[in-house]
């Protein structure tokens, strides 16, 4: 495995940081501070796309029936993750996480442990590497049966247009007919401390990320049949109960013809 490095901030450990996590270290806290110095927002942006993340997968559980998941970019895991948010709805189902972090492997490993029915494993790859992705996948996932691939927070990390848009292609035309793409990422047109934030942290030493236009997000869709309300601010998808406002994080869920 891969060493630690606590040199350069870490998205996945600053995230955990926003979240309240622990699973982060001083140089993440320091990023994740300097960020909310600048936007304090981001905090709330990071709660409401756990929440999309949570519903989305409660719904193509339940309401879509979907009993295989591929997570690319799983991040630290914190409460409810995608494979304890499936397995109690149906704990045959079977998830692969997808990850490239050795911290995140690591606590993956140990806390990541699925039902007895269903089945749960690890893949370190990075999602630059699709073909990777589907082949280590295959050991756990039957690829002749519908599959929700869920890409939150990623694909900001690819800041080439065109080598994202191919990347979702390549993962999506491996999948079969009824599957699903779940995805979110963080948006430029709600504010300007936001953007102000992450040219920022862009300049510290992170793995870059860039945020998208909601209009650059649809393309990643392109032919797939949107699940209503299709691409809004993640706290518009299907939102339960007070509805919070909107974040720069947008969100839909697409399902392959």
């Amino acid at each position: 495995m891969r060493d630690i490095d606590t040199t350069v901030p870490h998205s996945a450990r600053i995230w955990n940081y926003w979240l309240g996590g622990k699973d982060n270290y001083e140089i993440d806290r320091i990023a994740g501070e300097e960020f909310l110095k600048i936007f304090p927002g981001m905090a709330m942006g990071a709660r409401a796309s756990r929440a999309f993340l949570h519903r989305t997968i409660t719904w193509l559980a339940a309401e879509a029936g979907v009993r295989q998941f591929l997570d690319v970019g799983t991040g630290l895991p914190t409460a409810d993750n995608t494979h304890e948010i499936a397995q109690r709805i149906a704990p045959e189902s079977r998830v692969v996480y997808v990850d490239n972090d050795p911290l995140v492997l690591s606590h993956a490993r140990a806390l990541l442990v699925g039902t007895p029915e269903g089945a749960t494993d690890y893949v370190d790859a990075d999602v630059r590497e699709p073909e990777v992705i589907i082949t280590a996948a295959a050991k756990t996932l039957d690829f002749a049966r519908p599959i929700a691939l869920n890409l939150s927070g990623i694909m900001g990390h690819v800041t080439d247009d065109e080598t994202a848009l191919s990347i979702v292609r390549r993962l999506l035309d491996a999948l079969p007919s009824g599957s699903y793409l779940a995805l979110n990422d963080g948006t430029n047109v709600h504010s300007e401390a936001n953007r102000q934030a992450h040219r920022q942290y862009n300049e510290s030493g992170a793995l870059p990320y860039i945020q998208r236009s909601p209009e650059q997000l649809a393309r990643f869709f392109d032919g797939l049949e949107l699940v209503e309300p299709g691409l809004v601010s993640v706290t518009r998808w299907r939102p339960e109960g007070i509805i919070p406002p909107e974040v720069d994080g947008y969100g839909a869920v697409g399902r392959k013809p």
